[in-house]
């Protein structure tokens, strides 16, 4: 079935749902549903700007509802890279209730409502308390932490082999972390020591990622990159990294002249390059909501607008804690523990704080966290001087500042590197990050882009976003490897986490899902 189909008959939740759970079989109707056709960016910070892109896949046709568990909703996207999953707005039998109490508040009225309708009145009543004596426990198989592209592959995969999966998001969108801040590159498999997990997951990645584009009409393109030397000096990393891709089985690496680089750029300056085929960009947005219609389809809910706050490791299962985001950013405390078989970290930023909320787990598992910001400045008055992915050599901390592009051909330059030694293990979950773009740091994209594009015009650069990279090696280190941690890790049955999900998370996505599911599902 395409993309277009899995998104309309797709179920989704919101933490209302988790809240009333109980009510589901309240009828509600007018609920209806709708999108937008814009992607409209959003910045996270004061110096960020704004534009918009036309939706590839225009309107979703509206929809109505006859219960809470299908109840319909809207639909918006926003750039950086996240959807935004509205809360369903609840039909004329919750509205009734709302109405009900009012009734009772400002009139005093002592006349008796319906049996049934009293009952109705009551429970609305307990689950809209935030002081309710008693907390609410729900019995669940699977629960994914996080609603990132790595943490919707992951509940796809294991909704997809039979698991009941609920997918806990503390924001109101899919994807507006990490996954909503990159570059949007389908990686080759070029720069990871061989072995290593980057590797082996980036090339396997590659293809599934390519293949599920194909299946389910996710826009995408096969649109090359070119790795170059701008001096004689640089020439030896470049024959490094075809050596490298090459024992990672990227076998379609071709070493080229300057000259021959021009002639497919002729904006580029460079005295030698690394031809990369398979490398490409996609729609994330796309793909994110067809990961997240993929699971729905085949059975996991999410719950977004829902934090945890901590947890509990017992004999017989994983407690999570839970509870409104917007209630718990207030100082409001648990309003559901969920009680797992299997859960997943999968929250990217705060991974590790995550972890350390969970009683009984052993600290010493938990690595210690870096954190890299990164700018993005798009190309601005200019037609696009290229047509394929432009990449330095890598530096420290980052593959460079690197050229790519939207589908659309939008050029943007990025990301630089920016440690952020002030962070570290000072993150707790409810830690906000700053995504300001500040403007001062163009100078140095000038010089840098220069290098190999030296007739970048003046005034040409504007701001355009940032994203932050969870790392677990810092500054003048050797760049840490991924780490999925199971039960032979930590010694707890059921749990995996995930550190470290940078660059090529997007990429390996899909392949880190199965390794994910193999760990739980043996």
């Amino acid at each position: 079935m395409g993309f277009g189909g899995l998104l309309s008959k797709g179920r989704r939740s919101s933490w209302d749902f988790l809240k009333l759970r109980r009510l589901r079989g309240i009828a509600v109707q007018g609920a209806s549903a709708g999108s937008t056709t814009n992607k409209t960016m959003q910045s996270s910070g004061p110096s960020m700007c704004t534009s918009s892109r036309p939706s590839p896949y225009g309107t979703v046709p509206n929809t109505s509802t006859t219960s809470l568990a299908s109840c319909s909703h809207l639909m918006t996207a926003s750039k950086p890279e996240s959807f935004r999953i509205r809360a369903p707005a609840f039909g004329s039998r919750t509205s009734l209730l709302q109405q009900a109490l009012r009734d009772e508040a400002c009139c005093n009225k002592k006349q008796k409502l319906s049996q049934s309708s009293t009952t109705d009145v009551q429970r609305f009543r307990r689950f809209q308390s935030t002081k309710a004596p008693t907390v609410s426990r729900e019995r669940v198989e699977c629960v994914v932490i996080g609603a990132g592209v790595v943490g919707l592959a992951i509940a796809r995969e294991l909704a997809m082999v039979g698991r009941e999966v609920w997918v806990i998001e503390a924001d109101t969108d899919i994807g507006t972390g990490i996954s909503s801040r990159n570059s949007e590159v389908i990686h080759a498999g070029i720069y990871y020591p061989p072995g290593s997990l980057k590797a082996k997951l980036c090339v396997e990645g590659r293809q599934a990622i390519y293949s599920y584009c194909e299946a389910h009409g996710v826009p995408y393109k096969r649109a090359g990159k070119l790795i170059v030397a701008t001096q004689s000096q640089q020439v030896p990393v470049l024959e490094k990294l075809a050596k490298v891709g090459k024992d990672n089985g990227v076998t379609d690496l071709c070493l080229i002249e300057g000259s021959e680089a021009q002639e497919m750029e002729p904006q580029l300056q460079c005295v030698k390059a690394l031809w990369s085929p398979s490398s490409g960009i996609l729609d994330s947005h796309s793909f994110m909501l067809a990961l997240q219609a993929d699971a729905e389809e085949h059975g996991a809910s999410f719950a977004f607008n829902t934090s945890m706050i901590g947890g509990a490791i017992s004999n017989r299962n994983i407690e999570i804690y839970a509870g409104s985001t917007a209630d718990l950013t207030a100082g409001e405390t648990t309003q559901v523990v969920l009680c797992a078989n299997m859960v997943i970290n999968s929250t990217g930023l705060h991974a590790q704080s995550v972890a350390r909320s969970l009683k009984g787990l052993s600290a010493s598992t938990i690595p210690k966290s870096h954190y890299a910001r990164g700018c993005y400045f798009s190309l601005s008055g200019v037609k696009s001087p290229f047509s394929h992915l432009i990449y330095p050599v890598p530096e420290d901390g980052g593959l460079g500042c690197h050229v790519t592009m939207d589908l659309s051909g939008q050029i943007k330059f990025g990301p630089d590197v920016e440690w952020l030694p002030n962070l570290g293990d000072n993150v707790t979950i409810m830690t906000q990050f700053d995504y300001t773009v500040e403007p001062r740091r163009m100078d140095k994209f000038y010089s840098e882009i220069r290098k190999y594009y030296p007739s970048l015009p003046d005034s040409a650069l504007q701001p355009d976003y940032a994203g932050i990279r969870p790392k677990l090696s810092g500054s003048g280190e050797l760049t840490a490897d991924f780490l999925i941690q199971g039960e032979d890790s930590h010694g707890v049955p059921g749990l995996v986490q995930l550190y470290g999900i940078e660059s090529p998370g997007l990429t390996a996505c899909l392949a880190i899902a199965k390794v994910v599911c193999a760990k739980l599902c043996k």
